[in-house]
Formats: C-alpha cells, structure tokens, sequence
C-alpha cells in the first residue's frame, strides 16, 4: 500500500508545471503569422498593415513587447 500524501502529488504536479519552457516569440500567434507572412510574399509589406498589427496585437497579448 501506498503513503502518498495529496500534497506530495500536488508537489510533483508544480513542479512538471514550472519546468516548462516559455513560449518564444517564433513559435506564438502562428495563425496571424502564416497568414501574414503569406500576404507580405505574395503583395509586399504595404499592402499587409493589418495583418501585420494584428501579429502584433496577438504577440503583445501573449506577453511580448513588440
């Protein structure tokens, strides 16, 4: 039989939680950045200011200083 306590669980829990590695800004927002990038190629930067914002907008959201 086991003695595992709630708080040891809940320990082992925090800690798988905190070892995770934090979101780089390559790999965030990648819905507004695929279809950013996409209109960048095909129309050139002019022609995708919003799209570009909205990147922005979702990067800041995430926590980066864009």
């Amino acid at each position: 039989m086991s003695s595992v306590s709630a708080a040891s669980i809940e320990s082992v829990a925090n800690e798988g939680q905190q070892q995770k590695k934090p979101l780089k800004p390559c790999c965030a927002c990648p819905e507004t950045k695929k279809v950013r990038d996409a209109c960048i190629i095909e129309k050139g930067e002019e022609s995708c200011t919003n799209l570009i914002e909205a990147h922005k907008e979702c990067m800041r959201a995430l926590g980066f200083k864009i």
